[in-house]
Protein backbone atom coordinates (compact mmCIF):
# COMPACT_ATOMS: atom_id res chain seq x y z
CA UNK A 1 0.00 0.00 0.00
CA UNK A 2 1.36 3.35 -1.10
CA UNK A 3 2.81 5.68 1.51
CA UNK A 4 0.71 9.38 1.35
CA UNK A 5 2.57 12.64 2.62
CA UNK A 6 1.93 16.43 2.53
CA UNK A 7 4.43 18.35 1.57
CA UNK A 8 4.51 22.36 1.84
CA UNK A 9 7.02 24.07 -0.95
CA UNK A 10 7.66 28.11 -0.62
CA UNK A 11 6.06 30.11 -3.36
CA UNK A 12 8.94 29.37 -6.39
CA UNK A 13 9.72 26.23 -5.03
CA UNK A 14 5.57 25.35 -5.86
CA UNK A 15 5.79 27.20 -9.15
CA UNK A 16 8.97 24.91 -10.59
CA UNK A 17 6.87 22.05 -9.61
CA UNK A 18 4.29 23.25 -11.07
CA UNK A 19 6.19 24.52 -14.42
CA UNK A 20 8.15 21.13 -14.84
CA UNK A 21 4.52 18.98 -14.61
CA UNK A 22 3.39 21.46 -17.57
CA UNK A 23 6.51 20.81 -19.93
CA UNK A 24 6.83 17.16 -19.45
CA UNK A 25 3.17 16.80 -19.54
CA UNK A 26 3.00 14.32 -16.27
CA UNK A 27 1.64 15.04 -12.73
CA UNK A 28 3.91 17.12 -9.94
CA UNK A 29 3.63 13.36 -8.03
CA UNK A 30 5.59 11.82 -11.44
CA UNK A 31 8.06 15.49 -11.48
CA UNK A 32 8.33 14.24 -7.37
CA UNK A 33 9.32 10.63 -7.85
CA UNK A 34 11.70 11.49 -10.76
CA UNK A 35 13.58 14.17 -8.82
CA UNK A 36 13.93 11.32 -5.72
CA UNK A 37 14.79 8.25 -8.21
CA UNK A 38 17.70 10.95 -9.73
CA UNK A 39 18.94 12.00 -6.86
CA UNK A 40 19.10 8.65 -4.98
CA UNK A 41 21.19 7.50 -8.40
CA UNK A 42 23.15 10.45 -8.19
CA UNK A 43 23.96 9.88 -4.26
CA UNK A 44 24.14 6.16 -4.82
CA UNK A 45 27.06 6.62 -7.49
CA UNK A 46 29.14 9.74 -6.09
CA UNK A 47 28.56 8.61 -2.44
CA UNK A 48 30.67 10.66 0.14
CA UNK A 49 34.06 10.54 -2.35
CA UNK A 50 34.23 14.04 -2.92
CA UNK A 51 36.59 13.48 -6.11
CA UNK A 52 33.39 11.59 -8.01
CA UNK A 53 31.20 14.19 -9.66
CA UNK A 54 28.00 14.25 -12.28
CA UNK A 55 28.19 16.14 -15.05
CA UNK A 56 25.89 17.30 -18.03
CA UNK A 57 27.22 16.95 -21.34
CA UNK A 58 26.19 17.99 -24.83
CA UNK A 59 28.09 15.84 -27.24
CA UNK A 60 31.71 15.99 -26.38
CA UNK A 61 31.41 19.25 -24.47
CA UNK A 62 31.02 19.19 -20.69
CA UNK A 63 28.19 21.59 -19.66
CA UNK A 64 28.73 21.47 -15.89
CA UNK A 65 29.27 19.52 -12.87
CA UNK A 66 26.96 17.90 -10.15
CA UNK A 67 28.05 18.10 -6.67
CA UNK A 68 26.38 17.08 -4.30
CA UNK A 69 26.37 18.50 -0.70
Amino acid sequence: MPNKFTVEFADGLASKLDSLAARKGVSKVDVLRRALTLYDYAERETGNDSDKKLSITKGDKKLQDIILP
